[in-house]
């Protein structure tokens, strides 16, 4: 069964700014720069300001406190080159924050920063408000689409948790389905609020995915960014250098995070991923309202807006996040125009 999380005091009002000047700058959670040194803001909404309160963590969850130790500057922190570690921490902030009180996913597969994915939802409850009267909507009439929703399905426990909303998610990989529906089933009640679809075309987004007469006011998606195996397990080794952690070259790189192939890359990269969304967003364009992609590279973002252009798009937006010294984006769009939003808004 699911508990009752720790909550902020409840506002269904947006920031009025992205970085408001009341919040002092502070790391998000996870993160750990040198006393004085400057971190970039979270939402405001967001629950993991400043560092992670590892007693309260390790009281609601023992299992924990054995991958605490002390980092550089004297702090409990832990090994964030662990795998095991980093899930451990996942499993005690779904408890401790979120009420999910089971979580798991097996070895290899995407273990995500949960300070991140929840900005992402943030961002994304804001957009929905802008159309909303300016009041965040809430509870199960709000239907969002998670593509690529993997093991961890933490997109969809996320977003119920804070906002009510419910889920379909979405993937091409069968294992991570079963996975993902596990982490559901043994949560009770959220099997109502969150669906699980195997999209059987894996060069498929959205064709063949929805029925006649589905929609959504959101659509998310967190992409794979790299264009090869190589590429990734580049990546991988260069992350474990800004770890200090040397891996040997024969060696397979261990990810701290994980990730499938699938999960980390696709053939022509995170810019062909994009506009092949894109496409076919346009037919599926009457169902669903806010389309949206994570964007991790910088350099997709000419292609996106190209793509975009080519689509006939009605509004674009981009919207720049930061999570301690990591900057990323979300792009999202829309094909409806001001009547059209009247008339979804009006069902």
């Amino acid at each position: 069964m699911t508990r009752s999380p720790r909550r902020p005091p409840a506002t269904d009002k947006p920031p009025a700014a992205r970085r408001p000047a009341a919040l002092a700058p502070s790391a998000p959670a996870g993160s750990e720069p040198a006393p004085g040194a400057s971190a970039a803001l979270l939402h405001p909404r967001n629950r993991h300001q400043g560092r992670y309160d590892f007693a309260l963590l390790t009281r609601d969850s023992p299992a924990l406190a054995a991958f605490v130790v002390s980092n550089p500057y004297g702090e409990p922190s832990i090994d964030f080159a662990r795998p095991a570690a980093v899930r451990a921490l996942n499993r005690a902030l779904l408890k401790t924050f979120y009420g999910i009180e089971h979580w798991d996913i097996p070895e290899g597969y995407l273990c995500p920063p949960i300070p991140g994915r929840v900005d992402y939802l943030h961002y994304l409850a804001d957009l929905l408000a802008q159309s909303n009267g300016g009041a965040i909507p809430r509870g199960p009439a709000v239907r969002v689409l998670d593509i690529g929703v993997g093991a961890n399905a933490i997109y969809p426990l996320l977003g119920h948790a804070e906002y009510g909303w419910r889920f379909l998610g979405s993937d091409t990989d069968g294992a991570a389905l079963s996975c993902a529906q596990a982490n559901i089933q043994s949560n009770g009640g959220l099997d109502q609020a969150i669906e699980l679809r195997r999209q059987k075309s894996p060069d498929r987004i959205f064709q063949g995915l929805l029925a006649a007469g589905e929609r959504f006011d959101l659509s998310l998606c967190n992409p794979p960014f790299h264009a090869s195996a190589h590429e990734a397990q580049s990546a991988s080794q260069r992350k474990w250098r800004g770890l200090g952690k040397a891996q040997p070259r024969h060696k397979a790189p261990l990810l701290n995070f994980g990730g499938q192939g699938a999960e980390l890359w696709c053939e022509g990269g995170e810019a062909f991923f994009l506009r092949r969304m894109v496409e076919e967003s346009v037919t599926v364009q009457d169902q669903v309202f806010w389309f949206s992609s994570l964007v991790s590279k910088e350099s997709s973002l000419p292609e996106v807006f190209r793509s975009l252009r080519k689509a006939r798009a009605l509004d674009v937006r981009t919207v720049e996040m930061a999570q301690g010294q990591k900057k990323s984006r979300f792009v999202a769009w829309t094909f409806l125009d001001a009547a059209a939003q009247r008339a979804w808004r009006g069902r």
